[in-house]
């Protein structure tokens, strides 16, 4: 028979109830036991919901607190001697390297570590930091073994699941300071991972799924080189260990299959057929004769229908060669992209409502299929007719298509994607216009949102205040944070953004083509969660968006006033986009909307405008090559139509966080944008040399600290990072600001980072002031 495999599921519960745990332990208001006791809760829920549904292999030791990555960071003892010198409890040091500690009267202070994108998804991940005299030890009670235990006590015999030793070095990188490089270190922790796959087999596991999706990018020579003696040391160890399904998705490893030659003694290979079908043939020619190949038909990264006629189509290909023994059916990646229930959804409209399929509508997709294919076609006959009529209901509707936007979207002209006049003559007119002294300083855009700012949101929601009082409680909050940024000094202000629940969101919520749900949350990192908008069709703006909480902070301001939008690919990235048309086609309707609201915030008397594409990186396909090339070109575009309508006096900034922006540096000077900042508060500073190399001519704003960890930086400290960015950056270039926006975070703490930021800022200022 074709088993049904689930490659991991959703960690935060149906109502968000994991960040609700985490959040109460770190205010101090939950205790460590109760923190892990609402963890199994979860844990054991979510290995129910997928024993009920029917599926035949279910994960286990995909649930963490914060991050996956981090886990095994912790579980083999990679640890920075900065954090681990506190001995802190293994929850509290978990929690250290992934969002920082600070509790001054125990003279504990230490950053996060680096933070970044998994893949090409809104995930983030804890990135693995290594030393030059790097050791690694195991866990005395490794938690993929625990975990494993605590599900067979359920009576639930699951699949653990492990980041692959060659991903898990890949992945990381060497300290600050350090020269090591990590796939240099596999000899080292090869045996850490030998021994824990020895007590998985003790502990009865019978099969573990280890992922590899590096295997997805083009490798450089060592670390494609590093996966033979790697499983050939794995696999020597025999019947000592279960059997192992090495995973790979997001993408095709068609360019790298030679690398399943080395592991065709391994039990089974799985394959992301969603993102790219295109390889199965290619795959399945290079598999041992025995080994099984684990199909990835349901997507993990969407909220679409499974096309059960075309996934079906896709499984009895691989049947009529491998035989039915040799075929798992199986999700293409982990469901933790995927909102919860689509059954919680109570409000959406019943027609969009059946085009979706969130993780647990997910899982019984599986067992159709694998039924389907096991016992032919009548087993399931309900199931597949349903299905087909859904998904013709959404190819037909009327919903998708809108003529009026198909018909502007043919009349755009290349004289749209363009500014005025070249960067040195629009600095000019917005030095003359903005007034700004050196090292003019800046927030990203959002002050922290409180309780009662969520309340209040709550409250208008549900129809409790109207929509007068709610503008009103708006318009003081507003007033509270210009007021704010005045005391601080800060340079050009922002309002805050009170109103808006997501930088996505918002403004789908007033789009025509988008829909919204009321519980699809999905985790983006650590506690934080985001409610991605759907688009189901042609996109467009009815009326302003922003302009009016805008236009009255600027009435109510001495100082510039920042207007913020977020850009069109990040808008289509984090959303769930269509799969029904190209992301391109997407992306420029999504422009022309924004365009028409920049042009309004400029006529109502914001001068500066920050346009955040944060998501640019995230969408660059993982390879090189054409796919590549092509997405930086309608990327670029479709940023540049968004912001080309405005005077030359009037100036744009843009926003990117977690973006290792090497490696796609001609695409962000291309984007013409006046400023530009970036997150990189976690990052060398060497790494802004490449804005030397390439003589970059406009301003730039790297984030002098983190604000994804509570912790206050010293003034010092930013002065320090500060000076270090002179190295590769001019003064007259420089912006000093945050990282990204401050909206996760208390007041407190904002006011006093931000109290040393601006004065870090004044102390470069008179000093480079004295020397001309």
């Amino acid at each position: 028979m074709v088993q049904s495999a689930v490659l991991g599921f959703p960690r935060m519960g149906v109502n968000r109830d994991l960040k609700k745990a985490t959040e109460s332990y770190w205010a101090g208001k939950s205790s460590r036991d109760e923190l892990l006791s609402e963890g199994k809760r979860l844990r054991q829920a979510h290995w129910k919901i997928q024993k009920d549904a029917g599926v035949d292999i279910i994960p286990s030791n995909d649930f963490s607190y914060y991050d996956h990555v981090l886990d095994h960071i912790q579980l083999f003892g990679a640890i920075p001697e900065r954090y681990s010198k506190y001995n802190l409890h293994p929850i509290d040091e978990f929690f250290a390297l992934g969002r920082g500690r600070q509790i001054p009267d125990e003279g504990i202070d230490v950053p996060s570590l680096e933070m970044v994108k998994w893949f090409d998804s809104n995930y983030h991940y804890v990135k693995p930091t290594f030393q030059d005299n790097q050791t690694f030890k195991l866990k005395s009670d490794p938690k993929p073994v625990v975990e494993f235990l605590e599900a067979k006590e359920a009576g639930i015999i699951t699949r653990p699941v492990l980041v692959g030793p060659v991903s898990f070095l890949a992945l990381g990188k060497a300290d600050r300071d350090q020269t090591v490089d990590p796939i240099s270190l596999l000899d080292k922790l090869l045996p850490l991972y030998e021994e824990l796959l020895v007590k998985l087999k003790e502990a009865g596991a019978e099969t573990v799924q280890i992922d590899e999706p590096t295997l997805v990018f083009d490798l450089p020579p060592r670390v494609k080189a590093a996966f033979k003696p790697a499983y050939e040391k794995i696999s020597g160890l025999g019947d000592k260990i279960p059997k192992l399904v090495f995973t790979t998705y997001f993408g095709d490893i068609v360019h790298n299959v030679d690398v399943l030659s080395s592991v065709q003694e391994l039990y089974a290979v799985h394959v992301d057929l969603v993102r790219n079908p295109e390889q199965l043939e290619s795959v399945i020619s290079a598999l041992g004769s025995k080994q099984i190949l684990s199909l990835g038909v349901v997507d993990g990264r969407n909220i679409w229908k499974t096309n059960f006629k075309r996934a079906i189509e896709t499984v009895e290909t691989a049947i009529q060669k491998l035989g039915k023994d040799r075929v798992i059916v199986a999700t293409s990646s982990s469901l933790l992209h995927t909102p919860h229930s689509l059954a919680s959804e109570k409000k959406l409209d019943a027609e969009v409502k059946d085009w979706f399929s969130f993780a647990v509508e997910k899982t019984s997709e599986l067992v159709v299929i694998a039924k389907a294919v096991t016992d032919g076609p009548a087993s399931v006959r309900d199931q597949l007719e349903a299905n087909a009529k859904s998904v013709e209901a959404r190819a037909t509707s009327k919903r998708t298509n809108d003529s009026k936007v198909k018909e502007r979207q043919s009349s755009i002209t290349d004289e749209l994607f363009n500014r005025h006049s070249p960067f040195p003559i629009r600095i000019s007119q917005q030095q003359e216009a903005l007034k700004l002294p050196q090292f003019p300083t800046t927030t990203i855009g959002s002050f922290p949102q409180t309780k009662e700012i969520r309340l209040q949101r709550n409250r208008f929601t549900k129809g409790e205040i109207t929509a007068d009082e709610y503008d009103k409680f708006i318009e003081k909050e507003i007033q509270d944070v210009v007021k704010i940024q005045e005391e601080l000094g800060l340079d050009v202000y922002v309002h805050g953004e009170p109103e808006r629940n997501d930088m996505v969101q918002y403004f789908g919520e007033r789009l025509t083509g988008y829909e919204f749900t009321t519980h699809g949350w999905v985790q983006s990192y650590g506690s934080r969660c985001v409610r991605p908008p759907i688009i189901v069709g042609d996109i467009s703006r009815p009326e302003p968006m922003t302009v009016k909480e805008s236009k009255y902070a600027a009435s109510i301001s001495k100082k510039p006033m920042k207007g913020m939008l977020t850009g069109p690919i990040t808008c289509l990235r984090w959303s769930f986009p269509r799969d029904d048309i190209h992301q391109s086609v997407q992306a420029e309707q999504l422009a022309l909307a924004l365009r028409d609201e920049v042009v309004d915030l400029e006529a109502a008397g914001i001068y500066v405008i920050q346009v955040d594409e944060p998501a640019l990186r995230e969408g660059l396909p993982l390879r090189e090559g054409l796919e590549r090339e092509n997405y930086l070109s309608w990327a670029v575009k479709s940023f540049r139509l968004s912001v080309s309508g405005v005077r030359d006096s009037t100036q744009i900034h843009s926003h990117f966080c977690y973006s290792e922006f090497q490696d796609f540096f001609q695409a962000i000077a291309a984007l013409d944008a006046d400023v530009l900042s970036i997150e990189n508060s976690k990052s060398d500073a060497k790494l802004l040399k490449v804005f030397v190399d390439e003589a970059y001519p406009r301003h730039i704003g790297p984030g002098v600290y983190d604000i994804h960890s509570p912790r206050i930086p010293s003034e010092q400290e930013i002065k320090d990072r500060i000076q270090e960015m002179l190295r590769y950056l001019s003064p007259d270039q420089l912006w000093v600001d945050p990282d990204c926006g401050l909206k996760t975070r208390q007041w407190k703490e904002t006011k006093a980072a931000l109290v040393n930021m601006v004065n870090a800022a004044k102390f470069f200022r008179e000093k480079y002031s004295k020397s001309t």
